[in-house]
């Protein structure tokens, strides 16, 4: 992967990824960099996340492409954390991420310790809003800091203006937000038991609330702002896809995606757009501005609950909540991943949707291109010829017509 350059500052799209399939898309479809969590110490506890061995192959893979890998370790740790923490350490030693995300200063202290060698990113879970902060981290010796999502662009600016030059800013520029101060939330903690400083939110913000009066005990009365419904913690995505002139101009280093619980389609179609739009804005600014409208069409082929910039252009106001829903907006359906070819021609799949045969379904490529193709025929793994693919993981050999690659992604436009 070729380096990416801005008025000198040497620029990185990060991508998340829930399991190792995720990182190699995320690697394929544009990332300069990838972050993944281990089975612990990282604050998605519900996602597949990785294996040791997992990111070892990972690590390998994304490494041979010119592309790094960082391993979260953003918990709020207790007392009862930090041995299995420096033993954790002790293992990714011998795998040799790029950098460590973490939060906690006590696991910040066993990761200098365990691994002096390998950087250490300040996660957004440290609540990171001002230079002085910024400047402690470097003094401790990290190399980066995520800066919270409750800053403006102006903010991050004077941030960039009261660091050491060769210190890096890593800002979310796409996906959920969060109703707590960058993260730090006990609603999951009161209404389930769930701690989400520790990796087990249940997302209790997207649920759906009533009131009870003292006196009137089993009386739900809704909660109504006004007619458009009762979703009151329920933010907007994150979306800065027409923004990225801004966003450059702050001095962000790191571009970074929310989504480690997100499939394979999504990271493939948000790495792919931010990475087109960053290219294509520092090779010629107005082809940029000319694009927002396709890249705005493909951004929404993913799932996501509508959009807004958050804090960069000021504090938020009632129009970055959603009031009548919590479900997500749906526009494309995931099919499946190419990977390789069999003696007849037919290429292999692991069907993720049911989808048919004379179906209009879409190839999305790595490099931009999307092709409309009919499915011609699908066959099991005994080489049978099958009408549709109803099992969700079903291995599966299909003929689209077209020359397909590995990682292209297969997808279908819903109704």
């Amino acid at each position: 992967m070729a380096e990416h350059i801005y008025k000198g500052r040497k620029l990185e799209l990060l991508i998340p990824a829930s399991s190792l399939e995720v990182l190699k898309i995320a690697v394929v479809y544009g990332a300069d960099a990838v972050y993944i969590g281990g089975e612990a110490f990282g604050l998605r506890a519900k996602a597949k996340n990785f294996t040791l061995e997992e990111m070892r192959e990972g690590i390998e893979f994304a490494h041979e492409r010119n592309c790094k890998v960082y391993v979260t370790a953003n918990i709020l740790a207790h007392n009862y954390d930090l041995e299995g923490a420096r033993k954790y350490f002790e293992e990714l030693k011998q795998i040799g991420p790029d950098a460590l995300i973490i939060s906690d200063p006590g696991m910040f202290t066993i990761a200098k310790e365990v691994l002096p060698d390998i950087d250490i990113h300040i996660s957004t879970q440290a609540n990171n809003t001002n230079y002085m902060t910024y400047q402690f981290w470097w003094k401790q010796g990290a190399k980066r800091v995520v800066s919270a999502r409750e800053l403006s662009l102006n903010e991050i600016k004077q941030i960039r203006e009261h660091i050491p030059d060769e210190m890096e800013i890593e800002t979310f520029i796409h996906g959920a937000m969060c109703i707590s101060y960058s993260g730090r939330c006990l609603l999951s903690s009161f209404m389930a038991g769930r701690d989400a400083n520790r990796g087990a939110c249940t997302h209790p913000c997207r649920w759906k609330y009533s009131i009870v009066e003292e006196s009137r005990p089993g009386e739900y009365m809704p909660v109504y702002e006004n007619e458009r419904g009762t979703y009151i913690f329920n933010s907007k995505d994150l979306c800065m896809i027409e923004h990225i002139p801004e966003m450059l101009n702050a001095g962000i280093d790191s571009f970074k995606i929310e989504g480690r619980m997100k499939t394979a389609l999504y990271v493939a179609t948000v790495a792919r757009t931010y990475r087109l739009a960053i290219d294509e804005f520092i090779k010629d600014e107005e082809l940029y501005r000319s694009r927002i409208p396709f890249y705005k069409s493909e951004i929404s082929k993913c799932t996501y609950r509508q959009y807004t910039t958050g804090f960069f252009f000021g504090k938020p106001d009632e129009n970055t909540q959603i009031y009548d829903t919590n479900t997500y907006v749906k526009e494309y359906t995931y099919l499946g991943i190419v990977d390789g070819c069999n003696d007849e021609g037919l290429y292999h799949i692991e069907q993720r949707n049911k989808f048919s045969v004379g179906e209009q379904i879409e190839v999305m490529r790595p490099g931009g291109e999307n092709i409309n193709v009919t499915v011609r025929r699908i066959t099991d793994e005994k080489g049978c010829d099958m009408e549709s693919a109803p099992h969700p993981k079903q291995q599966l050999y299909i003929d689209l017509g077209v020359r397909l690659e590995r990682f292209d992604v297969l997808r279908r436009k819903e109704d």
